[in-house]
């Protein structure tokens, strides 16, 4: 009966936001889509009629119809631009021309550094040209440059302005000349590299922006209002784009690279370290047009060696940190490969993550794999004529062994720490009615090469599968909007494998004290769902808000191939906000308001809580600065002893501030504080700044400092039998712990020209931690702890900085677990797009790092006190070729 429940409910969650959106949709459908809009029309011209040189002296401009009804949104909404601008739209057989000119006469010099592609932010002028090529009112390709000539890609796979994909990264150019009335432009965008639907005449929507930072102006030809969000819903109609021919759209992109890993704290008795450690490799990315609609990308033993390292971490808590993806394959449509509302059903880093199986045994080397071997990935992607988006993703891994030996033998042992593996991702995403609605639906499937004998069929699940659907119902132009999502989860494999997970911190369902959702080492699989929505009103002169809930049940488990922290958790939050849009005579904007945050789990007990008051403000001067503040309630936390039973969490307050330089200025910074305190004694002070300059055009250096001082009062330490029978005869060890961590994260950014870019990102990092004032849990659900040295035990300091507690009878040992780290990493790309498509990479990355067994509080010479430790050198060379084939 439970289970039938379940299924009601993410049916429902899912369907019934579509039923209503047909509904409402079907009473205005009528309404024409290009009644009241813009309207701009493309010439076709002679092929190789325009020579992209920036400069517009082809005779073939003259014959197009010029844009030049902008209008102004920032600083002085609904006024003329304060410089004229001309924007003429030309194609032929193969390509769409965009050739603008911007005027800059009464205004200070043109400001535009130099930067690497997408990298324009708020410090450049730019100009930026955006199609609907659907005309579905909801995604558009936006295309633009900077006065310099550094280019700007984005693909907006929602009807917002502010969210948008930069791994967007199709293959075009585009070149740009100053000259003294201002500057121009000519793209060129083939439509190779577009998608759009087959028909004889096409009518696809457009918008353009011109960004002038010198005088804080933002221009649009369909500006956006203030108090509303939307992006391809609002843009004109670009007409007399006819018989456009079908194009091949199949392009090759071959690698070579070359690599080679120098360790400084090399053992000679290493039999896997020669010292040089040369590998080379080869590969093949593939991408090809399926008509014009729909793309499929392939990459076979793809190389993703030029990618940023991951900032470093201590993780104290029982939880995995999941990090950013950062691999161009996986970063470029990614949208189209999640639900739009939840994102954690995939986790493209899953795909080639480093294994996890541990290697029994002592051995003095071992040789563990970093990652996992990417055999094959593909993808299709692309959006039907009928308003249906698709997303479907494959991949295989290849198993992985660790080798291991002993000092003085020379026998290798190979040991099995991955199998190969398969992966699947489907996701369709339907759009309907004259707000550009959605109703979409996913699926993710995972399968190991596991036999029940496998001793790898142990630890882990065989195969893995979730189903979800989502829904976005907009109405009154977008002014509201209504979003839902459901789905489930399902894992099956051997029952030791399913034990491990249900013990695991996203879990614990061995909890003690837990009478729902038990612990069963006899099962096989695992089923869970994920449900729920948040109503918001998206726009309006002053009032916004929003209504949310999620559920997560106990069973749901998608970490084989998407990501969860903890399930078990029902969810009702609640924002309203009031805002001012209209300058004062001190501030340009303002809002103020409140939010409020609940959490139970499946057991009826808060696990989470706080109330926080909101305030945003913009100064005429475009400095931003926000202020939150409010208590945090009292919960009851089934993670804390890592699997015993509930303990308590102190109530605190949390309070935090930012303020933010102008965005478009040369130097930019920002400073952030968080302060936050319990009735335990805890304390937190977060310390966050930035700081962006450029002492040159060519030139942007950047650092992000970060200093965190904290005193936790039930910082887990370890579980040890022979407790008493109030906590289930078991010890739930807790200290304090006096933490501090200093880093910051330094980049220099050099460009020679547009596509010829030098980055150097580096982080300096220490961190230490220092127990103190131990004791054990002193019953269920409580939050004070039973003090070692009171209450009857004893506890003595030995040397070498270990405890011994005496309780009656028992005695036992805990070990020293203070620490201070330091490390460097580092990484330098030299990045050359030496013709479009076509890539160079050369790449050195290095990390150093140290740790000992004291818990001094680190200073600012500490931050790079690992400079002298030995570490290990990576280096890369990596030459990619575009070939397209006509």
């Amino acid at each position: 009966m439970a289970a039938c429940c379940r299924v009601r409910i993410i049916f429902w969650a899912s369907v019934f936001p579509f039923l209503l959106t047909s509904a409402l949709g079907a009473q205005d459908g009528s309404a024409d889509a290009s009644a009241g809009r813009k309207l701009a029309t493309a010439v076709r011209v002679d092929d190789n009629a325009i020579r992209v040189d920036g400069r517009l002296d082809d005779e073939a401009w003259r014959r197009a119809i010029p844009i030049t009804d902008f209008i102004q949104k920032e600083p002085e909404e609904g006024a003329p631009p304060t410089e004229a601008m001309e924007v003429r739209v030309v194609y032929d057989d193969s390509a769409i021309y965009i050739g603008a000119r911007m005027h800059s006469l009464a205004q200070p010099a043109i400001q535009a550094p130099l930067g690497r592609r997408d990298d324009v932010e708020d410090q450049a002028e730019y100009i930026l040209v955006s199609f609907d090529s659907f005309y579905d009112r909801l995604t558009a390709y936006g295309f633009g440059v900077s006065a310099t000539g550094v280019r700007i890609d984005r693909y907006f796979g929602r009807d917002d302005e502010t969210n948008f994909d930069e791994g967007f990264d199709p293959v075009w150019e585009a070149k740009t000349h100053i000259d003294e009335t201002g500057w121009t432009a000519e793209l060129w965008i083939p439509f190779s590299q577009l998608r759009f639907n087959e028909q004889a005449d096409q009518v696809w929507g457009l918008n353009v922006q011109r960004s002038t930072p010198t005088i804080n102006e933002m221009d649009y030809w369909v500006p956006v209002p203030r108090t509303e969000r939307g992006w391809a819903s609002r843009f004109g109609d670009l007409r007399g784009l006819e018989g456009i021919p079908p194009t091949k759209r199949f392009e090759l992109r071959p690698y070579v690279a070359g690599a080679s890993a120098v360790n400084g704290d090399r053992d000679l008795g290493n039999p896997f370290d020669d010292g040089r450690n040369v590998t080379g490799r080869m590969g093949l990315d593939v991408k090809m047009g399926l008509g014009p609609n729909l793309t499929l990308e392939a990459t076979v033993n793809p190389d993703f060696g030029q990618v940023e390292a991951d900032p470093a971490e201590v993780n104290l808590t029982a939880f995995e940190t999941f990090f950013t993806e950062k691999r161009p394959f996986f970063t470029e449509g990614a949208p189209l490969l999640n639900l739009s509302q939840v994102g954690n059903f995939f986790y493209s880093r899953r795909i080639g993550a480093r294994p996890t199986a541990p290697v029994s045994g002592d051995y003095d080397f071992v040789d563990y794999p970093t990652t996992s071997t990417i055999l094959a990935s593909a993808k299709l992607t692309g959006r039907l004529a009928s308003g249906m988006s698709v997303g479907v993703l494959g991949a295989v891994t290849d198993e992985e062994s660790a080798r291991a030996s002993n000092r003085g033998f020379p026998d290798v042992e190979t040991i099995r720490v991955a199998p190969r593996t398969g992966y699947g991702v489907v996701r369709i995403q339907q759009e309907f009615g004259p707000s550009a609605s959605t109703f979409g639906l996913m699926a993710t499937a995972l399968h190991r090469d596991l036999d029940p004998a496998d001793p790898l069929a142990g630890l882990m699940a065989r195969s893995a599968f979730t189903g979800a659907g989502d829904s976005n119902l907009r109405f009154r132009g977008g002014q509201y909007e209504l979003r839902s999502y459901g789905g489930f989860t399902y894992i099956q494999g051997e029952a030791s494998a399913i034990a491990r997970v249900q013990r695991s911190a996203i879990h614990f369902s061995q909890r003690p004290d837990k009478d729902y959702s038990l612990f069963d080492p006899t099962r096989t699989s695992l089923n869970g769902y994920k449900a729920g929505g948040i109503f918001e009103r998206t726009g309006g002169r002053h009032w916004l808000w929003n209504v949310s809930t999620d559920f997560e049940s106990p069973g749901m488990e998608t970490n084989d191939i998407g990501r969860v922290t903890s399930a078990d958790g029902i969810r009702f939050n609640s924002r309203l906000r009031y805002r001012e849009t209209t300058p004062g005579k001190v501030l340009r904007t303002y809002s103020v308001g409140a939010s409020q945050n609940n959490e139970w789990n499946y057991g009826g007990n808060r696990q989470g809580g706080n109330i926080r008051a909101l305030i945003d403000l913009t100064f005429l001067n475009f400095w931003t600065s926000t202020f939150s503040t409010g208590p945090d309630f009292r919960t009851l936390d089934s993670r804390l002893t890592r699997g015993g039973p509930l303990m308590g969490t102190p109530g605190g307050w949390t309070t935090s501030a930012t303020l933010r330089s102008r965005a478009a200025a040369q130097t930019v910074w920002n400073g952030s504080v968080t302060a936050a305190t319990d009735e335990a004694g805890g304390r937190t002070l977060n310390l966050n700044g930035g700081l962006s300059f450029r002492p040159g055009a060519r030139w942007q250096l950047s650092a992000t400092p970060t200093y965190i001082r904290q005193t936790d009062s039930q910082q887990y330490v370890t579980t040890l039998s022979g407790g008493r029978e109030e906590t289930y005869d078991r010890r739930y060890v807790f200290s304090y712990i006096d933490r501090s961590t200093l880093s910051t994260q330094l980049r220099m950014s050099y460009t020679l020209k547009p596509d010829l870019n030098l980055d150097v990102y580096t982080e300096p990092f220490a961190a230490s931690g220092r127990y103190y004032d131990f004791g054990e849990l002193s019953a269920p659900r409580a939050r004070l702890l039973r003090v070692y040295g009171t209450d009857g035990t004893t506890v003595s300091l030995e040397p070498d900085d270990s405890r011994i507690v005496t309780d009656g009878a028992s005695t036992f040992t805990l070990d020293n677990s203070d620490f201070n780290v330091r490390s460097f990493r580092s990484n330098l790309v030299v990045r050359w797009e030496w013709r479009p498509g076509s890539t160079l990479y050369l790449v050195w990355q290095q990390n150093r790092m140290q740790s000992e067994a004291f818990g001094n509080r680190v200073s600012f010479g500490d931050l790079f006190g690992s400079l002298g430790a030995p570490g290990s050198n990576f280096f890369v060379v990596k030459a990619s070729f575009w070939l397209p084939i006509n």
